[in-house]
């Protein structure tokens, strides 16, 4: 293992922890924007986890160690994916060592823990946040193994540095079939992290919540670490989508260490506000979808991808 393999590994979780509140927060601003409401500050994200750090924790007599480690558990999954997910260099020690099926595992562990902590206080929102969101997952990963199916066949491997390498050397190649890929990634994005039109991460109606539902009994730094992890989350499933579809200006391998890791930096921030501006917009033209509306939507996601797994079957044969 060389040195410049763990300065960009460590380079890699540090940005992703450190700007991941930032890009709820850029998405939080363009969406007041685009409803001509006065933007929340850049820097909201920040200033509420201080907030919440600085308070003292609140817990029912009915906790368990389970909900009291659930926070710390979230926290350290979607940190570890990050470390997993090549978002400025495809020369990682974790990256290499994991492969995306390993990835979809994390996020899926991350899930159950924070499913089973919401029903362990026995309270009726956290038991219905709960269902709710053990439901969209089980429709949502056969779509996101799909997408993933997809450029596995592409590249010839499981591992996503694979993938980047891959698609930087045919970096003027468009396979039809990667344009389905998308639209179902992006539809499995917006459902997996709690986002219009399944979810609505700025409301707390009782009858309409999924995320907010399984955090309303924390508090304090339990809850600041729910909502770091949340944004860690968003991050992850966009730098995934980065490198599934626009991987170009991620540091691979043979290119010079400084200089393409501040190449890969740039491009990285650069990605993320376009990205955040996409999701805003979409956000602020849809509408909050019926729970019961939930399945259709991820069952076009899940047609859509295997469309286009069979888009590249068709054009390989």
């Amino acid at each position: 293992m060389s040195a410049i393999t763990i300065v960009r590994q460590l380079s890699e979780v540090v940005l992703a922890i450190a700007i991941a509140p930032l890009f709820g927060g850029w998405i939080a601003q363009c969406r007041a924007w685009l409803q001509s409401r006065t933007a929340p500050p850049l820097i909201q994200p920040y200033r509420m986890l201080r907030k919440l750090f600085h308070k003292d924790a609140a817990l029912a007599t009915t906790a368990s160690p389970l909900f009291r480690m659930t926070p710390y558990i979230l926290f350290g999954t979607m940190v570890l994916a990050a470390a997993i997910i090549p978002s400025i260099a495809t020369d990682l020690t974790f990256a290499r060592a994991a492969d995306a099926i390993a990835l979809i595992g994390l996020f899926a562990t991350a899930r159950v823990f924070q499913s089973l902590a919401a029903m362990d206080i026995g309270t009726a929102f956290g038991s219905m946040g709960a269902r709710r969101d053990m439901m969209i997952g089980f429709l949502a990963e056969p779509a996101l193994l799909m997408v993933l199916f997809n450029a596995f066949l592409l590249s010839g491997s499981t591992a996503l540095p694979s993938v980047v390498d891959v698609r930087t050397m045919h970096s003027f190649f468009v396979d039809p079939s990667l344009l389905f890929a998308a639209i179902a990634f992006l539809m499995v994005l917006l459902a997996e992290n709690a986002r219009i039109p399944i979810d609505n991460p700025a409301t707390h109606l009782e009858l309409t919540m999924i995320h907010e539902a399984m955090a309303l009994e924390y508090s304090a730094r339990h809850l600041a670490l729910l909502e770091w992890a949340a944004n860690l989350k968003l991050f992850n499933y966009a730098c995934i989508g980065f490198a599934l579809f626009l991987p170009w200006g991620i540091a691979t391998q043979g290119r010079d260490g400084g200089v393409a890791l501040a190449v890969a930096v740039g491009a990285l921030l650069v990605k993320l506000v376009l990205a955040g501006a996409v999701l805003a917009l979409i956000e602020a033209l849809s509408a909050k979808l019926r729970i019961f509306r939930a399945p259709e939507y991820l069952a076009i996601s899940f047609l859509l991808a295997v469309l286009g797994l069979l888009v590249h079957l068709l054009l390989e044969a």
